[in-house]
């Protein structure tokens, strides 16, 4: 008995076509001299005007870049 060759299967590569969003990571020194203030950087504005804040920064909604 032989066995018989099966047809190979074609995979269907799927493409993305989906932009990622990247944005950059701001501190709070970045936040304070913006020329356009959102609601979000203000507030980590006066998180970090308290004593004894430790921040990371936020990302920036103005810095939106498309990789």
């Amino acid at each position: 008995m032989s066995k018989g060759k099966g047809k190979a299967s074609k995979k269907k590569q799927v493409t993305n076509d989906r932009k990622q969003v990247s944005y950059k990571l701001v501190l709070s020194d970045t936040c304070a001299v913006c020329k356009t203030p959102c609601a979000r950087g203000m507030k980590y504005l006066a998180r970090m005007q308290e004593p004894g804040a430790v921040g990371k920064g936020i990302p920036c909604i103005l810095t939106k870049t498309y990789v």
